[in-house]
């Protein structure tokens, strides 16, 4: 067996390999990596050291993200190709190896575009430097709101370390506080970008303990936080913190036609083995939702169970226990909701210590039936009837709601609604996302504030 992979904490002055380290498994168990966890004194040094980092120019950052994001997409980097780097994802993610893959052009991607995706957030009448001739009458200029932004980044989808990419794009100095499942993604990246002019003094990853945790929290002047409904509590009144909770993504399938649709639904409900907050956990039918269940059974079903790195997997893995453990806590959920798919289990043994989650439907009587808010990491939808008299409370809290054969006055209440994030009309996939759309409203909303400016 080969020796397991070094993944050290990357702080200003180069890699730190700390005394503890953690075990980084696959999904079969397999000791892959070791983890540096960094002391809390370590944590609080870095972030005082960041805060002296360097000030480069808009076009310098706009120039050094995009050379980032070429060598994350191709470059051999801290001794890992890009092969290497996909395939060791896959498996201690357990994520199938075609997301892996579509999550590295991604996040290649969103650092070529990272500046100018932040010109969409700012206000038209605001200007970026306050030696802007238009100051001289009195103007906005958009500004930071600190200098250190930390990131505390989960382990669902690779492509989520694409959306930090912007704070850098800002001028803010960035601490990223890695999972422990997933710890590929964020090294590579932080490790690309500190190659660059960025240079380490702008961007450092911090793998910790919960208690290094809430110092990277208190330490920064704002952070970013992955997390469940318990996340989204802890965090709620905390104007420095922004919570990334459940997506909880809805179809509502208006109308009779939704039989032309159904590619849509199902590609909103799998792509990438379900895993996203933006992939669909429950489908609203105007109707009998009876066939549209059935008929989402029959396509779900026919998906193969294959180990996360096989070029044809597309369904997430899990060591085997855990996925017995997802399984129970599904049907537990599951309780007077009628299965259409996955009586016979969700987990699906591939002998080697792991399990396959295997896609799952269930239909229930209403729409405001509790297990419509059950979002978990595979193919699991939950199908509910709907009718125009319900309106927009069953579909609210939601972070995009595709919505098929609404009527403009549906319509219009749906993108008025302030629990719902993101307004998908016709078929467009819950999933889909491009530079420049927010994703769960711009980041620099949280990240800038105007301040107005006049001079002589």
């Amino acid at each position: 067996m080969s020796e397991p992979i070094q993944l050290d904490a990357l702080g200003p002055t180069g890699p730190y390999r700390a005394r503890s380290r953690l075990t980084v498994t696959d999904v079969a168990g397999q000791p892959i990596a070791e983890l540096s966890q960094v002391p809390r004194l370590y944590v609080n040094r870095t972030i005082a050291a960041l805060r002296k980092g360097p000030t480069l120019s808009a076009d310098q950052r706009a120039a050094a993200l995009a050379e980032a994001g070429r060598a994350f997409a191709s470059s051999t980097i801290a001794g890992m190709s890009l092969a290497e780097y996909e395939h060791q994802v896959s498996r201690v993610a357990g994520m199938p190896l075609a997301g892996v893959r579509a999550a590295t052009q991604r996040t290649a991607e969103a650092a070529a575009e990272a500046y100018r995706s932040t010109r969409f957030a700012r206000p038209e009448g605001a200007v970026d430097d306050w030696r802007d001739p238009l100051t001289r009458r009195g103007r906005a200029v958009w500004t930071r709101r600190g200098d250190v932004f930390a990131v505390l980044a989960p382990a669902n989808h690779p492509g989520v370390h694409s959306l930090w990419l912007e704070a850098l794009a800002l001028g803010y100095r960035v601490v990223v506080r890695p999972s422990r499942r997933e710890p590929f993604t964020p090294y590579r990246l932080v490790a690309a970008l500190r190659e660059t002019a960025l240079g380490e003094g702008s961007v450092a990853l911090l793998p910790t303990d919960y208690a290094g945790a809430d110092d990277i929290v208190s330490a920064s002047d704002l952070t970013m936080v992955y997390g469940g409904d318990e996340v989204v509590e802890k965090y709620a009144a905390d104007p420095t913190v922004l919570p990334q909770g459940p997506g909880r993504s809805k179809i509502l399938l208006s109308g009779d036609d939704w039989r032309s649709h159904l590619d849509t639904v199902v590609d909103s409900v799998a792509l990438h083995g379900g895993t996203g907050c933006i992939n669909t956990t429950a489908v609203f039918v105007e109707g009998d939702p009876t066939p549209v269940a059935a008929a989402l059974a029959e396509r779900l079903g026919s998906i193969p169970s294959r180990r996360p790195e096989a070029e044809d997997a597309a369904l997430p893995v899990q060591p085997a226990d855990t996925a017995a453990n997802i399984e129970k806590h599904l049907f537990d959920r599951a309780a007077d909701a009628r299965t259409v798919l996955g009586g016979d289990g969700i987990a699906d043994d591939l002998g080697d210590g792991s399990a396959a989650l295997r896609p799952a439907v269930f239909q229930v009587d209403s729409p405001d039936a509790p297990q419509l808010a059950v979002e978990l990491g595979f193919p699991c939808v939950w199908v509910a009837p709907w009718s125009a008299s319900d309106g927009v409370a069953p579909l609210r809290n939601t972070l995009v709601l595709t919505a098929i054969g609404a009527s403009e006055e549906l319509v219009d209440q749906l993108i008025e609604e302030p629990t719902i994030s993101n307004v998908y009309l016709g078929d467009n996939p819950t999933h889909w996302l491009a530079p420049g759309i927010p994703h769960d409203r711009y980041l620099a909303e949280f990240l800038m504030r105007t301040k107005a400016v006049i001079r002589d």
